[in-house]
């Protein structure tokens, strides 16, 4: 279903999806797609209010994105495709052999290798994200160790899982859930992505509280920030 109302002199439309949840979610996608994920039966009025109190950050969002370059990278999996880990891009290279019982990845001498027994690309596809995966887990518990003087408080547990829109989360009781596709950043940005995360141990929101704690560790954060928000749709396989 899709709706619509005036902000000002601005038109906002937006689709409509229902499912069974309890609570109404709002997101926004490059360039201009506004979604709304609604739990059923919602009434048409109850959305549309919902949507146009949150209309001035839709605003905000929508204009932040239209400078952006936001096409999606579709990579594939062939020799000479490139691949980024901590900010850098590296070249494929494919060695096909048959005796190998699963896709083995190496990033050796400024390189990504896969060393396969096919070319299919969901085969290659999946054994790249294992990678990322470990990678990404691997160097952010690196990152929290050294981070931690900086907190009174610890995280109870981390790890790395698939987050379509999100770089990481902190929940009440200090779990930290981080994008496995925080590693493609470059390093600084995947500094300030576990900083962010370690900072909700203390605050949960986004007070300004917040922002000065991180700040006091993180002086540039905003210019790591802005790396992401910028570049951060070319993070994906």
């Amino acid at each position: 279903m899709r709706l619509s109302f005036n902000y000002g002199s601005k038109n906002i439309e937006f689709d409509v999806i229902f499912r069974k949840r309890k609570t109404m979610e709002i997101s926004i996608e490059p360039p201009d797609i506004v979604k709304v994920v609604a739990p059923f039966n919602t009434p048409k009025e109850i959305i549309i209010q919902k949507v146009k109190s949150k209309a001035s950050w839709i605003v905000q969002k929508l204009f932040e994105f239209k400078d952006i370059e936001y096409r999606k990278i579709k990579r594939e999996f062939v020799n000479g495709e490139s691949f980024m880990y901590l900010g850098r891009n590296y070249t494929l290279q494919i060695i096909l052999d048959e005796n190998v019982k699963k896709p083995e990845v190496k990033l050796y001498q400024g390189r990504f290798y896969i060393t396969s027994f096919t070319k299919e690309e969901k085969v290659l596809q999946k054994a790249m994200e294992k990678w990322y995966r470990k990678k990404a887990l691997e160097k952010i518990l690196e990152r929290i160790k050294y981070y931690q003087p900086y907190f009174p408080v610890k995280p109870k547990n981390v790890k790395v899982k698939e987050q379509k829109k999100r770089w990481g989360s902190c929940s009440s009781d200090r779990n930290l859930l981080f994008n496995w596709r925080c590693v493609m950043a470059p390093s600084n940005v995947l500094d300030y992505i576990v900083v962010h995360e370690m900072c909700h141990m203390v605050h949960m929101n986004h007070s300004k509280q917040f922002w000065n704690l991180l700040e006091s560790i993180m002086p540039d954060y905003k210019k790591r920030r802005e790396w992401l928000k910028n570049y951060g749709i070319r993070m994906d396989l």
